[in-house]
Order: C-alpha cells, then structure tokens, then sequence
C-alpha cells in the first residue's frame, strides 16, 4: 500500500497509479521504468507509438509518458489519438529538443505538461503524481455530471437498542477494510445508511460513493450501466461511456437490491471479481476493479442460492461480512428518538412538540415500512402541524400505522397480511402509479410489481 500526498484529496490509496512509458530510447526507457516501481507505481513500458496506442485501449492507465520521437507512431500523434476518449489518462510529454513550438502543440492537444530531456527522476515523479490528482478530480466530476452521486454528510444512526448498538460496532469494525460487505434487512431499515456509513469511515471516503440499483433492466441497458460500453462495437452506444463499477475506482459502489440482478449479469460480475478486470460491452479493453463492494437485499439470498436464483459463489465473493438489520417493529424503543430526530430535522427553528398520546401511538404503530414510514408519518405531520403540537389526531390512521380499530382484543395480524395493507394503502395513496409507489416503498418496481402479484392485487375499475 502506497500513501500518495494529495493537497485536494488526502487519499491513502489502496491500488498503485498505473503508468504507461513510451520510450524507445532503451537505457533511458529501463532507468526510468525501475525508478517508478520503486516509488510504487504500477508501470508498463513500451519502445514504439503504436504499441503506446494498444496499450492505452487495451488497458485502463492513469497516466502516460510519451517521448515525442519514437518509431511508428509520434508521441503528438497518439496524445491526439487518446484524448479523443472520454477519460483518457494524463499525458505528459517528453521532448528531446525542447523547442516552444513543441510544448505548446502538445498543451493545445491536451497534454498534462511536458518535460524536456535531460530530466531529473524526481521531476518526473512529482508530475505523475500531480497528473494522477488531476484525473481523479476528472472522473469525479464526470460520474457527477453522469448523474451519478457521492455521498455527503456524516450518516449516523440514531438508536439505543442494543443488537443494533452491537450490529453498529461491528460496522466500524470492518469499515476501514476493503472486504466486502452484504447487507440485509426488511425496506426501509436503513441499508444505504450502513453503506455510507461503511464508504464514510473507510479508507476510501474521499473517493466516490457509487450506487447501482441490481433491479434494473437486465437487458443491454443495465449491462452498459453498470459496466459501461465501447462506442458502436455492438453495443448500440454513441459514444464510450463508463459504468459505475469503473466511475467507483478509489471508492465504493453499493449494489442496491442484489438478490434482483439479472443471472446474466451475475455472471458477468462474479467474472470480474474472480479476475480482478472487466471489459466494457462491445470492446476489449481491460478495465480493473479498484472499488469496494457493498451490496444489500431485502431477499433472504441463501434462500435463493438453494433456489437457484442466485449464484452461490458469487454470494461467497460479496459476502465476506454479512450485517443484518432488525425491522422497526423489534426496536420500538427507538421509535420516540427517532421521532424526535425527525422533529428537528424537517421543523425548522422552531419544531412543534409531540404531545404524550402522539407518541404512545407512535410507540404502538405496527410500522410494516420501518424507519422510513416513520419519517414520512413525522415529516407530515410536522408540516401540517398549526399550533406548535403535534397530537394523535394529526397522525395517519391508516391500518398500516395506528393499530386497527375493529380487531377483536388479542387479534393479531400476521407480517405478511400487514405488508399487502401496506402496499395497497400506497398504491391507493398514489392513485396506483407504480413508479412512485416503489419509491415510497423503498423497493424497486420490479419488486413492486412480483408483490402485486404474489397478494392479487387489481386495480380498481374505476381507475385508469
């Protein structure tokens, strides 16, 4: 493990800078690659233009070198080349001759900086870490702009119930690991929160936080998602564009509702972990896996694997360390912090108060969407509160949240009778758009829709 000094980042990275060095003057090119491995980059060094140029689109390089003459290929020519990509790696450039002419053509084309032999080593290396700075900042701002987001802020639970206080512990634990984590839990138990939580206390929280939602479209679509696509070649694409998986290098990437990815892809995935590297679809360059794994599921993924549905081995793979988090139902003691939590986040200066009935019904609410029905049941009736108070009467009196009025004394309803009352409630409250239903579910729509199915839920005539 290298620590690079990064001004902009502070990142102990986990992985080496990966130089290429074109340099076809033999004694020069082997001084220069030995020097660089020493200081802890992964180097490649070619002798001519054209291998330069397999090499970069063959394989995934934070920065070149490239010596301006060589045979075949010069080093403007594949500078031009390269940047043509939408990521390429930082070139700097190495001149012989050191005229301004050759400087400022290979700046205009797009190159880092440029050095003149004869160089000193020490040079070279504070270039390529500077260049390497540059890149990350690149990329980070390109998976922004893919509409992809990082984590911000401090996640933290709020909680005293002691198996999650103890399931905390253990996250902090592994947090600083690059071991691969699987979460599991009901919807809405808080399993984004314990991947930010993992990425934000781990040694790559000034990477990306990546997320990938396992239950999209197992077609070409979600392949090029989550492992991007080369420019035509098949793929249908464009342009090349790169997936999360390589968008989360020196970060992490959480797989959302694993249990739901496509067996297709499984495969795919379970490939570049047991390898190490991946290519996009419709091309051959290898692309390295560098971001930490977390996936989570509201499936019970063993289940699965005996079913058939899920790849054992691939379970094995993301599964070094296994959490599971208790549904809101089996940590009631938690709701009125929570409550209060929520109280202060969406009441602004002056948040109303919960008066005694508004909590005890809280605290004896069946809660069948966990923390975030809890939030959603707070936030409203925060925002609707006139008078500084919020009572019992200002709170949803829906079967899924207060208990049910007309139920015999000692009637209980089983979990899965409370999940279809809830699922029917929302698809009511949203006039059955299936989108936002799963949405406020916390559940994919392909979830969303097996559940419709698996209760025989029709929507009524009267709607369209």
């Amino acid at each position: 493990m290298t620590t690079l000094p990064s001004p902009a980042r502070g990142v102990e990275m986990i992985s080496a800078i990966r130089v290429l060095i074109a340099e076809d003057e033999t004694h020069l090119g082997t001084v220069l690659e030995q020097y660089l491995t020493a200081r802890g980059f992964a180097v490649t060094r070619v002798r001519n233009g054209r291998d330069a140029l397999d090499r970069l689109r063959a394989e995934t390089f934070d920065v070149a070198l490239l010596d301006i003459v060589m045979p075949e290929l010069d080093g403007l020519e594949v500078l031009r080349l390269v940047r043509e990509d939408p990521l390429p790696p930082e070139i700097i450039v190495i001149t012989g001759n050191g005229t301004t002419e050759t400087a400022l053509a290979a700046l205009k084309l797009g190159a880092y900086d440029f050095v003149s032999k004869p160089y000193r080593m020490a040079e070279i290396d504070a270039l390529v870490r500077r260049a390497w700075e540059k890149r990350m900042l690149t990329r980070d701002n390109h998976a922004m702009h893919s509409g992809l987001r990082r984590s911000t802020g401090a996640p933290n639970f709020v909680t005293q119930y002691a198996p999650l206080v103890a399931v905390l512990s253990l996250i902090e634990r592994v947090a600083p690991s690059d071991s691969p984590v699987v979460i599991s839990g009901e919807a809405g138990t808080g399993k984004r929160l314990v991947a930010r939580v993992l990425h934000e206390h781990g040694g790559r929280r000034d990477g990306p936080f990546m997320a990938f939602d396992c239950a999209a479209p197992g077609d070409t679509r979600g392949e090029i998602e989550l492992f991007g696509a080369e420019k035509g070649a098949g793929s249908g694409a464009e342009r090349r564009s790169h997936g999360v998986l390589e968008l989360a290098a020196g970060g992490t990437l959480y797989l959302r509702h694993v249990g739901d990815l496509d067996i297709r892809l499984q495969d795919r995935l379970l490939h570049a972990l047991e390898t190490g590297a991946f290519t996009r679809v419709g091309g051959s360059q290898r692309v390295d896996v560098r971001a930490r794994l977390v996936a989570s599921s509201t499936r019970d993924l063993t289940r699965m694997v005996a079913a058939g549905s899920f790849r054992g081995d691939l379970l094995h793979r993301i599964s070094a360390v296994r959490v599971a988090l208790p549904p809101l139902r089996e940590r009631l003691t938690d709701v009125p912090l929570l409550a209060e939590h929520f109280r202060r986040q969406f009441g602004g200066a002056n948040p109303p108060t919960f008066s005694a009935d508004a909590v005890a019904a809280l605290e004896h609410g069946r809660w069948p969407g966990n923390v975030r029905e809890l939030r959603n049941v707070v936030e409203r009736a925060v925002l609707l509160s006139t008078d500084g108070t919020v009572r019992a009467s200002d709170l949803p009196t829906g079967a899924d949240t207060i208990p049910i009025g007309g139920l015999s004394a000692g009637a209980t309803l089983t979990l899965a009778e409370l999940e279809r009352r809830h699922i029917v409630d929302v698809l009511e409250r949203t006039q059955w758009h299936q989108g936002r239903s799963a949405e406020l579910l916390g559940i994919s729509p392909k979830t969303l829709y097996r559940k419709i199915r698996e209760y025989g839920l029709r929507r009524p005539t009267n709607r369209t």
